[in-house]
């Protein structure tokens, strides 16, 4: 009888040893959350003043707070950059371009590996919800299918000539693997929302790859189901912010109802800063920049990841990275290999978020793009032929003009506003900011003297393209 026992409590420690040690080297979802159009100036754990953001602040609360995370200063660019791990100098996607208002560009599946089909490939099910804007559905109804996908709720962009595609978010003109319709009388985000959790509820035995770039905060400024009768601007804005962060606290409620949530590793950011006119406060100090600009309040982000038991909890760390570095970032979590053939800019920060290293190898980000792409008869390309940008380490920043030539030095420790341009008026440097200004021109040597063009197979004109307009000289 006693060597029964002691053999059943034997096999029953070997079954839970091998248990932990599976579950220790189970493939970790990965919930990746982009709101758009929202600096840190409207996230209260960041210091924002009028606003409590009481969901956002729990991840980071019970996570890690990045302080120096860089998006691109605008939309599509930062897209094509997390997509890609590439910057956009590189692919092309320099400037905004707005795929099915405008035609004639789009984000070619055969031309660029995006970081689904990296976690696919990878044994990963993978799915977006919320805004897309760089393929037309009308005439690639399976593009995110192509792009990686299994599944996808995706508000299409406003289609030209086709005017309920404008809505984002009341009456939402949504496109699913069963195509686009209006929902009428609905609110777009929580369409997505519940759409995203239906899809966890169905694969969550499987390791999952989410992607939730949302529709909000971008305007138009419209009531949410929680504030139905604000009126005044700033006030409708401030409850579209609520509302992000009510959808933050009923996601991770999700995970904890289906019991994965200690298996899930979120990542909370931003596309770019708040729209100018919106921007708020942070420790009673309005940012710089926002939407759009390369000062700090346009490109530095919120950057919050969270995974109870994974990433330590209650950190806070300076280290430098950018949207280059979410692509190899994914597929080290989830134990994924990289494509032979793909370039990355960026470098894997698992160890950073897993509390095993405090920096990477990076010693520099960088940021580019604004305003709108052009149209030529060769199609779309940036809006120069070299996008101006901005480079920075842990305490200096510079801006590259147009020329590629550095003609702004900051140094952000003491100037984090950016006012004190240490190149003006032909101003003695100290052997500190020489040391960095050498340095940072050593970077810019090593890019290319012309931006890429976007990457894309030619195909039939659609009746919606913007004409391209003959130029000066005809």
């Amino acid at each position: 009888m006693f060597l029964t026992l002691n053999r059943s409590l034997f096999l029953l420690v070997l079954f839970s040893a091998s248990w932990v040690a599976a579950a220790e080297n189970e493939k970790p979802n990965i919930l990746f959350i982009m709101v758009d159009d929202l600096g840190k100036d409207w996230i209260s754990c960041y210091g924002a003043d009028q606003i409590e953001t009481p969901n956002i602040d729990a991840l980071a609360k019970g996570g890690m707070k990045f302080h120096n995370a860089w998006s691109m200063p605008q939309c599509t660019p930062t897209r094509a950059t997390l997509l890609t791990g590439q910057y956009p100098w590189r692919t092309g996607w320099v400037n905004h371009w707005d795929v099915p208002r405008w035609g004639v560009g789009y984000f070619d599946w055969r031309e660029y590996i995006t970081f689904a089909r990296v976690m696919k490939a990878g044994g990963y099910a993978t799915c977006a919800v919320g805004k897309w804007q760089i393929n037309d559905f009308r005439i690639e109804p399976r593009a995110m299918e192509k792009h990686g996908f299994d599944d996808w709720c995706m508000w299409t962009g406003y289609e030209s000539g086709n005017p309920p595609s404008n809505e984002r978010y009341w009456d939402a003109y949504i496109n699913t693997p069963e195509g686009s319709k209006t929902y009428q009388d609905e609110f777009g985000p929580d369409i997505y929302t519940r759409y995203l959790i239906n899809f966890m509820e169905r694969h969550r035995d499987e390791p999952m790859c989410l992607y939730f770039p949302m529709a909000l905060t971008h305007g138009p400024l419209v009531t949410t189901p929680a504030d139905p009768d604000v009126i005044d601007k700033k006030e409708k804005h401030k409850a579209m912010v609520h509302y992000t962060d009510r959808l933050i606290g009923q996601l991770v409620e999700s995970l904890d109802q289906l019991g994965i949530r200690e298996n899930t590793i979120i990542i909370f950011t931003t596309d770019n800063g708040t729209s100018g006119g919106l921007l708020g406060t942070v420790d009673g100090v309005r940012p710089r920049g926002g939407k759009a600009k390369k000062f700090e309040g346009g490109v530095s982000e919120p950057f919050i990841v969270n995974c109870p038991g994974k990433v330590p909890a209650g950190t806070e760390t300076a280290a430098l990275t950018d949207f280059t570095d979410l692509l190899p970032t994914f597929a080290e979590l989830g134990g994924v290999e990289l494509p032979a053939k793909v370039t990355l800019d960026g470098v894997s920060i698992a160890p950073i978020l897993l509390g095993q290293a405090e920096t990477t190898s990076r010693e520099w980000i960088m940021a580019l793009g604004h305003g709108a792409a052009k149209l030529d008869e060769k199609g779309v390309h940036g809006a120069s032929p070299y996008v101006s940008r901005v480079i920075r380490d842990l305490d200096w920043k510079v801006w590259v003009n147009e020329s590629g030539e550095i003609d702004q030095l900051y140094h952000m420790k003491v100037d984090p506003q950016e006012t004190d341009n240490l190149l003006s008026e032909n101003r003695p440097l100290s052997d500190e900011a020489s040391k960095r200004l050498a340095k940072f021109k050593a970077v810019v040597r090593q890019l290319p003297a012309t931006d890429a063009r976007p990457r894309y197979l030619p195909r039939n004109p659609n009746p919606w393209d913007m004409k391209v307009k003959p130029s000066k000289s005809n």
